[in-house]
Parts: C-alpha cells; structure tokens; sequence
C-alpha cells in the first residue's frame, strides 16, 4: 500500500531516431531519470530502441515491448516513463499491455511543477496547465465511440459521458484563466508599484544554481536544492550594490521540451522576465553539454520576448568543472570532455567579452567580479531612464510576493 513516504519504481523508455543520436537519445534519459527522482520514483532500468518514427501504437516496436514485458515479470515496477509526449491511444494501449502506470515527459514535468507550486497563484497555473493537457487526450481516448454506427447499447453514454467529461474541464479552464487574469491584474500593479527601479532577472536552465546566486546577491535565504524546478514561484528582492539600488528576480529554471501548456499558463511568472531591464543568463558550465542548455533557453526567452534585452552570461559552478585529459597519441577531434576550463573562458570571452564571468556560487569565487560588471550595466540603465538626477529612485520595501 503506497504512503506520503513510498517511492515509486520505474523505467525509462526513450527512442533513437533519425532526429536524435544515441548519445542524445542517452542524455535525454539521464534527464528524466533526473525528473523521475525530483519527482520521488526511483529508476530501475532504461529500455532504448532505434526506431525512424514512433509506433502510432504502443510507442516502441512489438520486439521491445515484448522485452520490457519480460523484464516487468521478474521486476516490481510502478510506472513507465516515456521521453515523448504519448496519444492517449498509447497510453491506453500501453497500459493494457504491461500493467502499470504509464507517464510521458510533459505529463512527469506538470506532477513536480505541481508538487513544487506553493502559493495560489502557482497552483492555479500548474492546474491550468494540466486541463489543458488532458483535454486532447480526453477527446481522443473516445474517438472508437464516434465511430461506432448506431444501435441498441452503443449509443448515448459513451458520447454523454465525453461531452460531459469536456463540458467540465473547458469549464474549469475557463474559470482558471479568468483567475490568472486577476492574477495579472495584481501581479501588475505591484510591479507598477516598484516605481522606475532598475529591474534584473537571473534565467537559465533548471539546477544550474540561479537561487543559490539569488542568495549570495540579495543576502536571503530563498530554497536552493539540487533538484529540477526547486524554485517555481518567483521571488523578488531589493539589491544594493555599490550605492545603487535594484530589483532582483529568481525565475523559473528552463528546459527542453518544456510544455507548451507551462509556458502559456505561467505568463504571469514569465512576465518577470519580459518586463525586466538586465538579464543575467546562468549556466552550469560543469555540465556536459551546457552548450546545448544556453540554446535552449535562449530560444525559450524568444518565445516568451521578442525584444533584445542586455544579458550578462554567467558560468557557475567552475569549482565542479573536471575534463578528461587526452593521450598524446591520440589524433582524433577534441570532445566537449577534453576542453579545459580555461579553453572555455577564452573561447566565451573572445565571443562577448565584458559580458561573460565564471564563478562559482556555492565557493564564493570570482562574485565581486559579476557584482562589477553587473553595477556597470544597471548603471548604465539608471543614466538613461534618470538623466539628470542618477540617484533618483522611489521607497521600496523587500517584496516577498511570490508570483
């Protein structure tokens, strides 16, 4: 019998397609196997087929659907978890064939922003988000019954229950997204309240230590852990660097394939970004493939702003940098593995120059460091917004709102 304090066991099931390496195929899993431990599942095995395109039906191939069969008979497992989003005819399909809970990524993502979302306009937003996940899923799981021809037995509860079913959730949705509207009503009227202050937001790719800098920064104690979407509710704090005063906003971390439902229901959140003056772009340099992470949320905050906004990238986690030293001998390309540290911060710092740091949040190194380039470019702002008068900025209170 399942308790608060029972961890649920899964498996991990992803595909390598043309679109997708196995080395991108692998790294994506130990993302989820990540997510599935933020969630609270502990991850038994990973199953990965080579496919061109997903099974319509069951996702994977009959070959290894019949092996993940086999290992379930001789393993307790929960669930399974599948790095793509799965119809609801997979699901069901899926369900039926092995016997447990099945979950795609999205679905996993929406349960830890739920679990995560402390403040009631965050659980409006993750329930928002959820609705609208479920809603084509709910239209498809009964599409076998508007197929059916009429007759006695076949006809009325399958098509009333799904017409009542949806008539219920496009009423709640509608309900929530009136409440988020009064939401962005409220949220915008304490940014009014801020006055002209110079506002900052930290962005970046989920754990890569934007709250632990928010800390070190705003000298608070915000929650900071080494989990997917620790901080989900956006904080603000006043900051004073030097003589000069701003704004300070810790977001919500990005990543891939982040659920288009989040990115519409979480506006309210995300208008923090939009609205802000300066964004300091934090990266776990010491992460594989960080590289890939920086595109990623670059490309998120195209869809969340269209405008250019002054950025400052920030490289944390140097004192958690290693690489691999190659042998002498060998010819072959240098990988991202091979690369010093110091190779990194010439090649970024050529890029963008004043605009690049690397430091190490957690160790305290090379922070006076960002604090001066980040006092150089709120000032910067200052001049322009208070032309005559630097110095001129309205009472703040800390503002421990959380969106």
């Amino acid at each position: 019998m399942e308790t608060d304090n029972y961890q649920e066991k899964t498996i991990l099931v992803g595909l390598i397609t043309p679109l997708q390496s196995r080395e991108k195929a692998k790294e994506y899993l130990d993302e989820l196997a990540f997510l599935a431990k933020t969630a609270g599942a502990i991850p038994e095995k990973i199953f990965l087929q080579q496919l061109d395109h997903p099974n319509p039906e069951t996702f994977v191939g009959p070959g290894k659907l019949e092996q993940i069969k086999n290992y379930l008979m001789d393993h307790p497992v929960d669930m399974a978890v599948f790095d793509d989003e799965l119809s609801a005819r997979q699901i069901r399909n899926l369900e039926s064939e092995l016997k447990i809970k099945i979950l795609d990524r999205t679905n996993l993502i929406l349960d830890i922003f739920a679990k995560r979302a402390k403040t009631a306009s965050a659980k409006t937003q993750v329930e928002l988000a959820q609705y609208q996940y479920l809603l084509p899923r709910l239209t498809r799981m009964w599409t076998h019954l508007e197929r059916q021809q009429g007759g006695i037995g076949v006809r009325g509860p399958g098509e009333t229950q799904i017409e009542t079913d949806r008539r219920i959730i496009l009423s709640k949705i509608s309900l929530l997204k009136q409440n988020l509207k009064e939401i962005d009503r409220q949220m915008s009227t304490q940014r009014k309240n801020r006055g002209k202050m110079v506002r900052v937001a930290l962005v970046g790719y989920t754990n890569v230590g934007k709250s632990t800098l928010m800390n070190l920064l705003s000298k608070s104690n915000i929650f900071a852990e080494d989990k997917l979407f620790a901080t989900l509710d956006t904080t603000v704090r006043k900051v004073i660097i030097e003589n000069l005063p701003f704004l300070l906003t810790d977001t919500v971390g990005f990543i891939r394939k982040l659920p288009h439902h989040l990115i519409e229901s979480f506006k309210s959140t995300l208008d923090e970004v939009r609205e802000a003056d300066l964004l300091i772009h934090v990266v776990d340099v010491s992460h594989p493939n960080f590289e890939e992470q920086i595109q990623i949320v670059n490309q998120t905050l195209k869809e969340i702003t269209n405008e250019e906004k002054p950025m400052i990238l920030v490289f944390n986690k140097i004192d958690a940098y290693s690489h691999k030293v190659k042998e002498p001998d060998d010819l072959t390309p240098k990988k991202p593995e091979n690369i010093t540290l110091e190779e990194i911060e010439k090649t970024w710092m050529a890029k963008i120059h004043e605009d690049c740091v690397f430091i190490s949040a957690t160790k305290k190194q090379n922070i006076e460091k960002l604090k001066q380039i980040m006092y150089q470019k709120i000032k910067a702002i200052h001049v322009q917004r208070y032309p005559y008068n630097d110095f001129l900025y309205q009472d703040f209170e800390d503002d421990d709102t959380k969106d």
